[in-house]
């Protein structure tokens, strides 16, 4: 493993046959870049790659949840909703490294209300990438979510067709006027989507570049937002529950009880 610096990525670099991924941990300890045999999958700059969602997912409605009789405030980052966590914005800590992964942490701290570690390990091989999140908490039980957002370039360059995306959902979150679930679940519908959908048996979403590459995003929690509303990039963001989570389904995190969630990408190219 080395550490290198280029106009695109800043960070440290996993490398396994034709794979090359680089995570980020001074800006957020996002995936920055992951290049297959040379072809750059993601969507490059300082607020895009792939960034952790934690300790919530998507939107939390007008910034506010409640833990028991506490109710708590946080900012409001995308009016008026609080948006994708606070990881993304912090610097991690590297904790392990190896020539093909890695492991970092942060402490949770303000504007989160309760005290809590998260850690991200990645895990690179020729044709996969395994990305790992656990929320722990020695204190106060509080609830929490997590996440990937990963911005996947549309196209791939040289000409090629722009991504397809291939799925098959049990059910859509539906989506109120304030872009939050109302509760209901609905049959999918066609997108283009900035949408939830529930996957009792695991998320599994094709990414197919035509005659260039196939990737699957797979995990086995049961959310997952697609976003396909924006012309550079398309995102498949596996999650441990809905947007407004902390307040439709809350998971609590004990000290006995972390939440811990994995994802993989996995590719190929054509024969």
């Amino acid at each position: 493993m080395t550490t290198e610096e280029t106009p695109e990525t800043k960070g440290v670099r996993l490398t396994a046959g034709d794979a090359e991924l680089t995570v980020s941990p001074e800006n957020g300890c996002r995936i920055g870049s992951l290049r297959i045999g040379g072809t750059e999958l993601l969507r490059q700059g300082p607020r895009f790659g792939a960034f952790p969602m934690v300790p919530w997912c998507g939107r939390t409605g007008l910034g506010r949840f409640r833990n028991g009789g506490r109710i708590h405030q946080l900012p409001i980052n995308s009016p008026p909703h609080a948006i994708h966590g606070t990881g993304r914005n912090v610097a991690w800590s590297q904790v392990r490294s190896g020539e093909s992964s890695a492991a970092f942490t942060y402490d949770l701290a303000d504007p989160w209300p309760y005290e809590g570690r998260v850690t991200q390990t990645f895990e690179l091989s020729p044709d996969s990438a395994t990305v790992t999140m656990s929320v722990e908490t020695e204190g106060d039980s509080f609830p929490a979510q997590a996440g990937w957002h990963p911005w996947f370039l549309r196209n791939l360059g040289d000409g090629g067709a722009d991504a397809e995306i291939a799925f098959d959902a049990a059910w859509q979150e539906e989506r109120g006027e304030d872009h939050l679930p109302t509760g209901r679940r609905i049959a999918p519908k066609p997108g283009p989507w900035d949408d939830c959908f529930g996957m009792p048996q695991g998320v599994d979403v094709t990414l197919t570049w035509p005659g260039r590459l196939e990737l699957k995003v797979t995990s086995r929690t049961e959310w997952v937002v697609v976003y396909d509303e924006q012309a550079e990039a398309v995102c498949v963001e596996p999650q441990s529950g809905p947007p407004n989570g902390l307040n439709l389904l809350p998971r609590l995190v004990t000290p006995i009880d972390p939440l811990e969630l994995s994802m993989t990408w996995s590719w190929r190219t054509p024969a």
